[in-house]
Order: C-alpha cells, then structure tokens, then sequence
C-alpha cells in the first residue's frame, strides 16, 4: 500500500478512536460539571494548545464571500452542534448517542442532494429512511436510567446535531481546497471557546479548587484529543481522498461509542435497541458500499476546483456564495 493510499486512513483511524470514546469521556465529566461548562473547557484547552501553532500555517487562500462560509460553518460547529450533543448526553447514554451519530454521512447525503443539487441514489435514500425509522426505535424504546433520564428526548436531540454538523461538513468540503485543515480545526476551537464562554457562566460557577483529578483529564482529553486533533484529521482525510470514503469512517464510531459506553460506564442496552444500532450501522453501511463506486461526483466534493478570478463558469462556491447573500454547513458528528 502506498503512502498517499496509507495516511488519510491512519488519519481516519485516529478520528475514529477519538471520536468514537469521546461520548463516554463527556458523559463521565457530567456527572462533576454543567454540559455548557465541560463543553467550554474543552474548547478551551483546544484553543490552548493550538495557539503556538497558529502562525506557522500557510495563509488562506481567501476569495471574496469566504466569510459566508466560514460564517456558516462555525455556526453549525462548534456552536449549534455542541449545544444540542451537550443536552443530548444529559438524556440519553452515551452508547445510544455514538449509534445516531452513524446517521451522518446519509444527512450528509441528503444535504448535498437538497442544496448542492447532487444526485441522491435510491440506495442512499433507502439508507436514510431505514436509518431514521431506526433511530425513532431506538429513541422510544429506551429505558430511563441513571445515566438516560430521558432516552427519547437525548436521542432526538443528538439526531439534530447530526444534522448541523452535516451542515458543517458541506462548507467545510468547500473550503477545503484553500484553507489548511489545521486552521479549519483551530478556527472551530476558537470559535467554541468564545462562543460557550457566556453559556458556561450562566450555567453556574464552576468548583475549580474541588475538581477531582478525573474530570480535569477528561476535560484535558476531550479538548486535546476530540476536540481538535480528530478535526484536524478528519479535514485532513478529505483533503486527501473522495468524501464517501472519508465518510464511511462515521460507521465505525458507533461501535467504538458503545463498548467505550460499557467499559466506562458500565452502559446496557435493551434488545430492540440493538437490533436497531445493528439495522442504523447496516443501513449506513449499505448506502455507501452500494453507491461509492459509482458516485464520479465524490472526488469534486471532496477536493472542489478553485476557479481563478476572470475565469467562466463560476463554481460551487460562488454559488454558494450568492445565496447565502440573499437568503442566509457539522459532526458524527460528529466528536
């Protein structure tokens, strides 16, 4: 295997394994801290550690509308998307939230066929139809426990947030091609740190002195880990190769979520609701193994042509561009 083949995927491994645990990590620093609060931390960190490393990025290719973009996908993530996952791991376990979160690539999907006017495959719309039958299964059928007061409301909850943060992949695809993916995941985290800093002040005073050692390595571990290095792979990964192969990742995430979900917290799940994961997993599944090889339009998504000024027919981002300006993208969500 060729290093050009070998490093998106190792690139996707690492998402995979960070996102994947970051469910149950946040769960656990619940139990000490405010959503707002745990979310805002680790925005911190991010921020943080990033910020050495700002100035040595190469300058955005900055083209006139960016901003639209940029805009718009800041507010899918971090700040829409981790607004609805915080509340949602307050209702819902943690294993139940990494397996809606498989739904991603098929909202993805049907994103780029609403608004990007791509074509939607039968397989895919099967997918996404049997997958959000599924996640209303498993959503009603949950049990109300310590750690899932309410299983229905956290699983919608984290379904919405499956929604932005395809919101988010759609602008970001398009920025990819001119913005280092570095400074994607570094704009995210500052974005989060602002953002949820009024939030988390509103939420309570946070007991710093008392903190046990736990939590502050959670909080360290979600904003280190899946808090900027899995977004910083992840943009990586699709500069690198066709969006639905970067996506078939997502599918994995659940998996990951629910045996960090028992080995962490000890989380079960009924039989009807794995039965529906494994229907969610395998819907997702069959949607992508079924349509990737025939999808020509993946590696336009995933690496879009930059059209230099004076230059016909505008592309995509121009497009974009105009729309937003008349009527104004995010995890999988991703974690």
């Amino acid at each position: 295997m060729t290093r050009s083949r070998l490093l998106p995927i190792l690139y996707l491994v690492g998402t995979v394994i960070f996102w994947g645990t970051s469910f149950a990590v946040t769960k656990s620093a619940y139990s000490v801290l405010p959503p707002m609060a745990v979310i805002w931390l680790r925005m911190l960190v991010a921020s943080l550690v990033f910020a050495p490393f700002w100035r040595r990025l190469p300058r955005p290719a900055y083209r006139p509308g960016d901003w639209l973009l940029l805009a718009a996908s800041m507010a899918f993530i971090p700040s829409a998307y981790f607004t609805l996952e915080g509340f949602a791991m307050v209702f819902t376990s943690s294993s139940q939230a990494g397996v809606v979160s498989a739904t991603a690539p098929l909202i993805v999907a049907l994103g780029a066929w609403l608004f990007l006017k791509e074509r939607l495959s039968w397989q895919q719309a099967v997918g996404i139809a049997i997958s959000m039958a599924m996640v209303a299964v498993l959503a009603l059928s949950g049990r109300t426990a310590a750690t899932a007061p309410a299983p229905w409301l956290g699983n919608l909850l984290e379904l919405a947030a499956m929604f932005a943060a395809a919101g988010s992949t759609i602008t970001i695809k398009r920025l990819s091609s001119r913005y280092h993916p570095w400074f994607l995941a570094g704009l995210q985290a500052a974005t989060g740190a602002v953002f949820f800093a009024p939030l988390a002040l509103l939420s309570g005073p946070i007991p710093w002195t008392s903190l046990p050692l736990d939590t502050w390595l959670a909080v360290a571990y979600l904003g280190v880990f899946p808090g900027l290095v899995a977004f910083g792979l992840y943009n990586s990964a699709l500069k690198l190769m066709p969006a639905a192969g970067a996506a078939m990742a997502i599918n994995v995430i659940p998996a990951v979520a629910v045996v960090g979900g028992w080995v962490v917290l000890g989380e079960e799940l009924t039989l009807t609701q794995i039965i529906a994961c494994l229907v969610i997993v395998a819907a997702v599944g069959f949607a992508e193994w079924a349509t990737a090889p025939n999808r020509p339009d993946a590696e336009g998504l995933a690496n879009p042509p930059v059209t230099q000024p004076g230059h016909a027919p505008k592309n995509d981002d121009d497009l974009i561009g105009e729309g937003m300006t008349a009527q104004p993208q995010a995890e999988g969500a991703q974690s």
